[in-house]
């Protein structure tokens, strides 16, 4: 079944793609079991590594072969240099991102040794946050898809309905129903929601029947569901898709929703005016169980050689 939008060209744009959203620089420990309260536990493996969910699925585009952009913020610290420098390093392009006097956002994450199941504390300075007029109106279209996060609402709105208007994909990675979350998403072509997220907006137990109250609601050209080890649950055109997880194993889940977002962007572009949606799912899929093989967000993300190796396995 073909996605009923059509991309625009490569050669009318001078990125692929560009994020707004989430960067954060993650501290790490691997634990041999999740702690109950007033224990103690050893760390059996320690790293400070570059995430954040928008930031990290534009490194996902960019390894797999796309002119990436991120807009952000990050603060005037050692933490906000080293998140900056890690997407520089990827070949991400920086020049609409900002550097504020804040703190970095930053993240503690204990990863469950051997579920590789992880937990997410996180700290956001409020001098971070970018409000709409922020950011030259220009730098929303300067690219084929716009990816945006709940970060910052009222400035990914603004900037949704400004690419949208100009032909530009809008894809969205949404998990809390936040005040501003309906009106955003009238502006997204691809909703790519967490597990949970479509019940809790339309009060719709059965996550099929919330998934498809999402769809009509707000008639995106794809709406999806992550469900984990379960994979995910799509609806495309009044049909409704199952893509099923990759076995492989999991050393940390940390940043695999990222992953599948840059991966289900990266197979789109890459498929082009003839995109079938449950090959761009299956792809989106295979690039989230090749990160979950590594420790963090960002290390295990794939290449495209990697995830053409991986499926014909």
């Amino acid at each position: 079944m073909q996605i009923p939008f059509a991309l625009a060209p490569a050669a009318s744009r001078a990125f692929d793609v560009i994020g707004l959203g989430q960067n954060s620089v993650d501290q790490l420990a691997v634990i041999a079991e999740f702690p109950r309260s007033n224990t103690k536990h050893r760390i059996e493996k320690f790293a400070r590594l570059p995430g954040g969910q928008v930031a990290s699925a534009m490194v996902c585009c960019a390894r797999l072969g796309w002119r990436s952009r991120y807009v952000g913020r990050f603060g005037n610290d050692e933490l906000g240099r080293f998140g900056l420098a890690s997407l520089e390093q990827e070949e991400v392009d920086t020049s609409a991102a900002q550097t504020v006097d804040a703190r970095t956002r930053s993240a503690i994450v204990l990863v469950d040794g051997p579920t590789g199941d992880r937990t997410v504390l996180w700290d956001r300075d409020p001098a971070l946050a970018i409000r709409a007029g922020d950011v030259a109106d220009d730098v929303w279209r300067s690219a084929r898809v716009l990816h945006v996060d709940c970060e910052d609402i009222s400035a990914a709105t603004g900037a949704a309905k400004l690419a949208r208007a100009d032909g530009v994909l809008t894809v969205i990675d949404v998990e809390a129903v936040l005040p501003g979350v309906p009106a955003l998403l009238r502006y997204i072509d691809v909703i790519v929601a967490s597990e949970g997220f479509p019940e809790r907006l339309t009060g719709h137990k059965d996550t099929g029947s919330a998934l498809a109250a999402m769809a009509r609601e707000y008639g995106p050209a794809v709406a999806c569901v992550t469900l984990g080890s379960s994979g995910s649950l799509a609806m495309c055109q009044g049909r409704e898709i199952r893509t099923p997880a990759f076995d492989v194993s999991v050393v940390d889940s940390t940043g695999a929703g990222d992953a599948f977002r840059g991966g289900f962007i990266s197979g789109y572009l890459q498929a082009g005016p003839e995109a079938d949606v449950a090959d761009v799912l299956t792809f989106a899929t295979a690039v989230a169980a090749l990160k979950c093989r590594s420790l963090g967000a960002r290390d295990g993300l794939p290449r495209a050689a990697d995830v053409e190796q991986f499926l014909r396995r």
